[in-house]
């Protein structure tokens, strides 16, 4: 059975625990109408979310989701199966990432992002509010290997921006609100436009410090 929050349950003493099917939450900030452990499959194993999370109301993470520590949510947050998310990231209200992704450290998404099945994205990613992520070239038409964008990295995402499946965004490059990137940013690049064309980032925005 997983875990409803129907009341919220405020601050967790420190070195109290949630019990999940065995696994705990620490030292964490439920509030009210969150779900942990959606059982999608026969034999799924409930989530584990590291120290220090908040969790804000009617958020939903399935089964076999790994969370690291000082995790935060938005409002009404979806997290589906077989997600792996590190330490120190924040998921902003409304967001969606499908299942099968890969979120690195330090890693802030805004409200209303949607990140498709087969994404990956590496450390000290930022990513604006209402960008959205897509994994199929050919919706409906012909079978198609699902594969969601790659962003290395250090990379910053505007807001409004789209992706088509498969395009990989090099270390430390930013793409521009309301850019579609259409094809594979190189690292340090600037992508602006839609169609996105791509130019060398000014010197000031080469942020190599943060990654």
């Amino acid at each position: 059975m997983p875990f409803k929050s129907i009341f919220g349950l405020g601050n967790i003493p420190k070195d109290s625990i949630i019990e999940l099917d065995n696994e705990i939450i620490v030292d964490s900030k439920i509030q009210e109408n969150v779900i942990i452990g959606i059982d999608y499959k026969i034999g799924s194993k409930s989530p584990v979310i590291g120290k220090n999370a908040f969790i804000r109301s009617n958020t939903v993470i399935y089964n076999d989701v790994i969370i690291g520590k000082n995790f935060k949510t938005g409002h009404g947050v979806l997290i589906r199966e077989k997600t792996s998310i590190g330490n120190d990231v924040l998921i902003g209200t409304n967001s969606v990432i499908e299942g099968y992704c890969n979120i690195g450290n330090g890693v802030s998404i805004q409200s209303n992002v949607y990140i498709p099945t087969k994404t990956n994205i590496e450390d000290n990613v930022f990513i604006g509010p209402c960008a959205c992520f897509t994994n199929d070239k050919y919706p409906v038409r012909i079978d198609f290997d699902l594969k969601g964008p790659i962003l290395r990295k250090g990379v910053s995402v505007g807001a409004n921006s789209t992706f088509l499946s498969d395009v990989e965004i090099g270390e430390g490059a930013m793409v521009a609100a309301g850019a579609i990137v259409t094809k594979d940013v190189p690292p340090f690049y600037l992508a602006i436009g839609a169609p996105a064309k791509i130019k060398p980032l000014p010197k000031h925005l080469k942020i190599s410090n943060r990654i």
